[in-house]
Protein backbone atom coordinates (compact mmCIF):
# COMPACT_ATOMS: atom_id res chain seq x y z
CA UNK A 1 0.00 0.00 0.00
CA UNK A 2 1.93 3.42 -1.52
CA UNK A 3 2.38 6.36 1.11
CA UNK A 4 -0.25 9.39 0.94
CA UNK A 5 0.74 13.25 0.63
CA UNK A 6 -1.83 14.65 2.28
CA UNK A 7 -3.51 16.98 4.78
CA UNK A 8 -4.12 16.04 8.03
CA UNK A 9 -6.89 18.74 9.69
CA UNK A 10 -5.97 20.73 13.24
CA UNK A 11 -7.26 23.28 14.31
CA UNK A 12 -10.76 23.62 16.56
CA UNK A 13 -14.20 24.31 14.90
CA UNK A 14 -14.87 26.86 12.23
CA UNK A 15 -11.39 27.38 12.03
CA UNK A 16 -9.09 25.00 10.60
CA UNK A 17 -5.35 24.54 10.17
CA UNK A 18 -4.00 21.78 8.15
CA UNK A 19 -0.50 19.74 8.48
CA UNK A 20 0.78 18.83 4.94
CA UNK A 21 2.05 14.39 5.92
CA UNK A 22 3.19 11.88 4.56
CA UNK A 23 1.22 8.90 6.11
CA UNK A 24 0.39 5.22 5.28
CA UNK A 25 -2.73 5.27 3.01
CA UNK A 26 -5.24 3.18 5.93
CA UNK A 27 -3.87 4.67 8.67
CA UNK A 28 -6.96 7.86 9.93
CA UNK A 29 -6.85 11.40 8.44
CA UNK A 30 -6.02 12.76 11.90
CA UNK A 31 -4.12 10.18 13.15
CA UNK A 32 -0.03 8.61 12.49
CA UNK A 33 1.98 9.58 9.87
CA UNK A 34 5.74 9.26 8.75
CA UNK A 35 6.32 12.49 7.68
CA UNK A 36 5.47 16.30 8.08
CA UNK A 37 6.64 18.59 4.95
CA UNK A 38 4.65 21.40 5.65
CA UNK A 39 1.63 23.35 6.97
CA UNK A 40 -1.73 25.31 5.41
CA UNK A 41 -3.49 27.52 6.74
CA UNK A 42 -6.41 29.27 4.77
CA UNK A 43 -7.65 31.63 7.89
CA UNK A 44 -4.93 33.80 7.33
CA UNK A 45 -4.99 36.91 5.47
CA UNK A 46 -4.03 35.69 3.20
CA UNK A 47 -3.90 31.98 3.29
CA UNK A 48 -0.20 30.91 3.39
CA UNK A 49 1.26 27.66 2.54
CA UNK A 50 5.03 26.65 3.83
CA UNK A 51 6.09 23.30 1.81
CA UNK A 52 9.05 21.70 2.21
CA UNK A 53 9.74 21.51 -2.11
CA UNK A 54 12.40 18.98 -1.74
CA UNK A 55 10.85 16.67 0.78
CA UNK A 56 7.81 16.49 -1.16
CA UNK A 57 9.87 15.90 -4.50
CA UNK A 58 11.94 12.83 -2.48
CA UNK A 59 8.47 11.40 -1.87
CA UNK A 60 6.78 12.02 -5.12
CA UNK A 61 10.12 9.89 -6.50
CA UNK A 62 9.92 7.09 -4.50
CA UNK A 63 6.33 6.42 -5.19
CA UNK A 64 3.61 8.91 -2.66
CA UNK A 65 1.06 9.27 -4.37
CA UNK A 66 -0.72 13.02 -3.34
CA UNK A 67 -4.39 13.54 -2.60
CA UNK A 68 -6.26 15.44 -5.53
CA UNK A 69 -6.01 19.07 -3.14
CA UNK A 70 -2.18 18.25 -2.37
CA UNK A 71 -1.86 17.61 -6.24
CA UNK A 72 -3.03 20.94 -7.10
CA UNK A 73 -0.83 21.98 -4.07
CA UNK A 74 2.46 20.70 -5.79
CA UNK A 75 1.34 21.95 -9.26
CA UNK A 76 1.52 25.05 -7.87
CA UNK A 77 4.71 24.91 -6.01
CA UNK A 78 6.43 23.49 -9.42
CA UNK A 79 7.39 20.00 -7.18
CA UNK A 80 5.30 18.43 -9.97
CA UNK A 81 7.14 20.00 -12.92
CA UNK A 82 10.83 18.72 -10.88
CA UNK A 83 9.48 15.53 -11.26
CA UNK A 84 8.66 15.79 -14.92
CA UNK A 85 11.73 16.94 -15.88
CA UNK A 86 13.22 14.59 -13.98
CA UNK A 87 11.65 11.56 -15.45
CA UNK A 88 13.06 13.24 -18.50
CA UNK A 89 16.78 13.48 -17.24
CA UNK A 90 16.08 9.92 -16.25
CA UNK A 91 15.59 9.25 -20.24
CA UNK A 92 18.48 11.28 -21.11
CA UNK A 93 16.18 13.83 -23.26
CA UNK A 94 17.52 16.28 -21.17
CA UNK A 95 20.61 16.85 -18.63
CA UNK A 96 20.22 17.82 -15.11
CA UNK A 97 21.88 21.45 -15.75
CA UNK A 98 18.80 22.03 -18.28
CA UNK A 99 16.32 20.80 -15.99
CA UNK A 100 17.57 22.52 -12.81
CA UNK A 101 17.70 25.71 -14.93
CA UNK A 102 14.01 25.05 -16.19
CA UNK A 103 12.77 24.44 -12.94
CA UNK A 104 14.34 27.67 -11.56
CA UNK A 105 13.05 29.93 -14.20
CA UNK A 106 9.30 28.45 -13.61
CA UNK A 107 10.30 29.05 -10.14
CA UNK A 108 10.72 32.89 -10.59
CA UNK A 109 8.28 33.51 -13.45
CA UNK A 110 5.58 32.00 -11.08
CA UNK A 111 6.60 34.03 -8.02
CA UNK A 112 6.51 37.60 -10.65
CA UNK A 113 3.27 36.65 -11.43
CA UNK A 114 2.05 36.31 -8.08
CA UNK A 115 3.56 39.35 -6.95
CA UNK A 116 2.06 41.33 -10.01
CA UNK A 117 -1.55 39.83 -9.47
CA UNK A 118 -1.10 40.57 -5.79
CA UNK A 119 -0.09 43.89 -6.14
CA UNK A 120 -2.87 44.37 -8.86
CA UNK A 121 -5.18 42.77 -5.84
CA UNK A 122 -4.01 45.48 -3.15
CA UNK A 123 -3.99 48.54 -5.76
CA UNK A 124 -7.81 48.10 -6.19
CA UNK A 125 -8.05 47.20 -2.37
CA UNK A 126 -6.42 50.45 -1.38
CA UNK A 127 -8.87 52.69 -3.90
CA UNK A 128 -12.05 51.21 -2.92
CA UNK A 129 -11.56 51.85 0.93
CA UNK A 130 -10.01 55.59 -0.33
CA UNK A 131 -13.47 56.17 -1.89
CA UNK A 132 -15.29 54.56 1.62
CA UNK A 133 -13.59 56.53 3.93
CA UNK A 134 -10.93 58.91 2.09
CA UNK A 135 -8.37 58.33 4.32
CA UNK A 136 -6.09 55.71 2.08
CA UNK A 137 -3.11 56.24 4.16
CA UNK A 138 -3.59 54.03 7.14
CA UNK A 139 -5.72 51.63 5.04
CA UNK A 140 -2.38 50.96 2.82
CA UNK A 141 -0.64 50.43 5.87
CA UNK A 142 -3.16 47.52 6.81
CA UNK A 143 -2.90 45.86 3.50
CA UNK A 144 0.70 46.19 4.13
CA UNK A 145 1.03 44.33 7.05
CA UNK A 146 -1.61 41.47 5.34
CA UNK A 147 0.80 41.47 2.32
CA UNK A 148 3.76 40.24 4.81
CA UNK A 149 1.89 37.55 6.65
CA UNK A 150 1.47 35.43 2.97
CA UNK A 151 3.69 34.14 -0.08
CA UNK A 152 0.56 34.42 -2.22
CA UNK A 153 -2.77 35.24 -2.90
CA UNK A 154 -5.98 35.39 -5.17
CA UNK A 155 -7.22 37.40 -7.54
CA UNK A 156 -10.65 38.92 -7.64
CA UNK A 157 -12.91 38.80 -10.77
CA UNK A 158 -14.41 35.61 -12.43
CA UNK A 159 -12.22 32.75 -11.40
CA UNK A 160 -10.61 30.75 -14.43
CA UNK A 161 -7.18 29.29 -12.53
CA UNK A 162 -6.54 25.84 -11.91
CA UNK A 163 -7.29 24.27 -8.26
CA UNK A 164 -3.53 25.32 -7.22
CA UNK A 165 -3.43 29.01 -7.64
CA UNK A 166 -6.97 28.77 -5.99
CA UNK A 167 -5.48 26.85 -3.04
CA UNK A 168 -2.96 29.05 -2.77
CA UNK A 169 -3.97 32.31 -3.68
CA UNK A 170 -6.41 34.13 -1.66
CA UNK A 171 -7.80 37.66 -2.43
CA UNK A 172 -7.39 40.33 0.48
CA UNK A 173 -11.12 40.69 0.80
CA UNK A 174 -11.29 38.86 4.75
CA UNK A 175 -8.12 41.80 5.61
CA UNK A 176 -10.85 44.59 4.46
CA UNK A 177 -14.02 42.51 5.75
CA UNK A 178 -12.26 41.86 9.41
CA UNK A 179 -13.93 44.41 11.70
CA UNK A 180 -11.16 45.47 13.49
CA UNK A 181 -9.08 46.09 10.59
CA UNK A 182 -11.83 48.47 9.30
CA UNK A 183 -11.84 50.19 12.45
CA UNK A 184 -8.12 51.25 12.61
CA UNK A 185 -8.52 52.19 8.80
CA UNK A 186 -11.31 54.75 9.79
CA UNK A 187 -10.59 58.47 10.57
CA UNK A 188 -12.89 60.71 11.62
CA UNK A 189 -11.75 64.03 10.42
CA UNK A 190 -12.94 66.88 12.88
CA UNK A 191 -16.70 68.35 11.37
CA UNK A 192 -16.27 71.93 9.54
CA UNK A 193 -19.49 74.10 10.56
CA UNK A 194 -19.56 77.10 8.14
CA UNK A 195 -21.20 79.66 9.74
CA UNK A 196 -24.05 80.81 8.17
CA UNK A 197 -23.85 84.56 7.48
CA UNK A 198 -26.38 86.79 9.49
CA UNK A 199 -29.53 87.64 7.68
CA UNK A 200 -29.63 91.32 6.58
CA UNK A 201 -32.52 93.10 8.90
CA UNK A 202 -34.73 95.38 6.00
CA UNK A 203 -35.34 98.26 7.44
CA UNK A 204 -39.55 98.80 7.24
CA UNK A 205 -41.45 101.41 6.68
CA UNK A 206 -43.23 103.43 8.81
CA UNK A 207 -47.32 102.64 8.96
CA UNK A 208 -49.25 104.90 7.46
CA UNK A 209 -51.48 107.27 10.73
CA UNK A 210 -54.43 105.67 10.98
CA UNK A 211 -57.69 107.43 10.32
CA UNK A 212 -60.49 107.87 13.73
CA UNK A 213 -63.28 106.19 11.35
CA UNK A 214 -65.87 103.73 12.19
CA UNK A 215 -65.44 100.00 11.71
CA UNK A 216 -67.05 98.45 8.97
CA UNK A 217 -69.34 95.63 10.50
CA UNK A 218 -68.73 92.06 9.87
CA UNK A 219 -71.04 89.86 8.64
CA UNK A 220 -71.33 86.69 10.62
CA UNK A 221 -71.28 83.42 8.46
CA UNK A 222 -74.06 81.47 9.26
CA UNK A 223 -73.38 77.57 9.52
CA UNK A 224 -75.77 75.65 7.41
CA UNK A 225 -78.06 73.26 9.45
CA UNK A 226 -77.22 69.59 9.35
CA UNK A 227 -79.48 67.65 6.75
CA UNK A 228 -80.23 64.43 8.89
CA UNK A 229 -80.16 61.52 6.83
CA UNK A 230 -82.19 58.65 6.48
CA UNK A 231 -81.42 55.56 8.09
CA UNK A 232 -80.94 52.76 5.58
CA UNK A 233 -82.74 49.28 6.17
CA UNK A 234 -80.17 46.31 6.20
CA UNK A 235 -81.47 42.44 5.55
CA UNK A 236 -83.38 41.13 8.33
CA UNK A 237 -81.50 38.86 10.10
CA UNK A 238 -82.85 35.12 9.24
CA UNK A 239 -81.18 33.75 12.29
CA UNK A 240 -83.96 34.36 14.47
CA UNK A 241 -85.75 31.62 12.70
CA UNK A 242 -85.35 28.49 13.78
CA UNK A 243 -83.50 25.89 11.34
CA UNK A 244 -81.56 28.76 9.22
CA UNK A 245 -78.10 29.64 10.53
CA UNK A 246 -75.22 32.07 8.92
CA UNK A 247 -74.49 30.69 5.52
CA UNK A 248 -78.29 30.02 5.14
CA UNK A 249 -79.07 33.47 5.59
CA UNK A 250 -76.39 34.20 3.16
CA UNK A 251 -77.31 32.13 0.80
CA UNK A 252 -80.86 33.79 0.92
CA UNK A 253 -80.10 37.34 0.87
CA UNK A 254 -77.99 36.64 -2.30
CA UNK A 255 -81.02 35.11 -3.70
CA UNK A 256 -82.90 38.34 -3.19
CA UNK A 257 -85.29 37.27 -0.12
CA UNK A 258 -84.04 39.95 2.15
CA UNK A 259 -87.01 40.83 4.48
CA UNK A 260 -89.10 38.46 6.86
CA UNK A 261 -91.91 39.29 4.48
CA UNK A 262 -90.66 38.01 1.54
CA UNK A 263 -88.93 34.95 2.86
CA UNK A 264 -92.80 34.37 4.51
CA UNK A 265 -94.16 35.15 0.40
CA UNK A 266 -91.35 32.67 -0.84
CA UNK A 267 -92.15 28.96 -2.25
CA UNK A 268 -90.98 25.92 -0.26
CA UNK A 269 -89.61 24.61 -3.53
CA UNK A 270 -88.12 28.04 -4.40
CA UNK A 271 -86.33 27.59 -0.96
CA UNK A 272 -85.65 24.08 -1.30
CA UNK A 273 -84.25 24.94 -5.12
CA UNK A 274 -82.05 27.63 -3.35
CA UNK A 275 -80.20 24.87 -0.68
CA UNK A 276 -80.07 22.44 -3.74
CA UNK A 277 -78.00 25.00 -5.58
CA UNK A 278 -75.60 25.48 -2.90
CA UNK A 279 -74.37 21.90 -2.34
CA UNK A 280 -75.51 19.10 -0.50
CA UNK A 281 -74.99 19.97 2.88
CA UNK A 282 -77.42 23.11 2.53
CA UNK A 283 -80.20 20.63 0.64
CA UNK A 284 -80.95 18.58 4.26
CA UNK A 285 -82.23 21.58 5.85
CA UNK A 286 -85.68 21.31 5.78
CA UNK A 287 -87.42 24.61 4.82
CA UNK A 288 -91.03 24.37 5.52
CA UNK A 289 -91.66 26.18 8.46
CA UNK A 290 -89.60 28.95 7.56
CA UNK A 291 -92.06 30.70 5.92
CA UNK A 292 -94.45 30.41 8.79
CA UNK A 293 -91.76 31.65 11.16
CA UNK A 294 -90.80 34.71 8.88
CA UNK A 295 -94.26 35.65 8.56
CA UNK A 296 -94.92 36.02 12.33
CA UNK A 297 -91.52 38.17 12.52
CA UNK A 298 -93.28 40.51 9.90
CA UNK A 299 -96.16 40.94 11.79
CA UNK A 300 -94.07 41.42 15.27
CA UNK A 301 -95.21 38.71 16.84
CA UNK A 302 -92.72 37.40 18.62
CA UNK A 303 -94.41 35.82 21.20
CA UNK A 304 -96.21 33.76 19.13
CA UNK A 305 -92.63 32.91 17.49
CA UNK A 306 -91.11 31.62 20.14
CA UNK A 307 -94.19 29.25 21.36
CA UNK A 308 -93.79 27.89 17.50
CA UNK A 309 -90.54 27.32 17.65
CA UNK A 310 -91.08 25.47 20.55
CA UNK A 311 -92.73 22.89 19.40
CA UNK A 312 -90.38 22.85 16.09
CA UNK A 313 -87.55 20.22 16.35
CA UNK A 314 -84.80 22.32 14.65
CA UNK A 315 -87.13 24.24 13.14
CA UNK A 316 -88.91 21.23 11.50
CA UNK A 317 -92.48 19.97 12.09
CA UNK A 318 -92.77 18.20 14.75
CA UNK A 319 -93.10 14.07 14.07
CA UNK A 320 -96.36 12.89 14.99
Amino acid sequence: MPAKIRLQRHGRKKRPFYHIVVADARAPRDGKFIEKIGTYNPMTSPATIDLDRDKAFNWLMKGAQPTYTMAAILRFKGVMFRKHLQRGVSKGAISQEQADAKYNQFIEDKDAKIAARFEKSTQEKIDRLKAIDGMPGKSKAVVADAVAEGDAFKSEGPDTRSLADQVEQTTIDSVVADAPAVAEVKEEAPAVVAEAPAPEVKEEAPAPEAKDEAPAPVAKEVAPAPVAESPVAGPDEYKKIEGIGPKIEELLHKAGLATFAELAEAPVDKLKEILAEAGSRYSMHDPTTWPQQSKLAADGKWDELKTLQDELDGGKPPVA
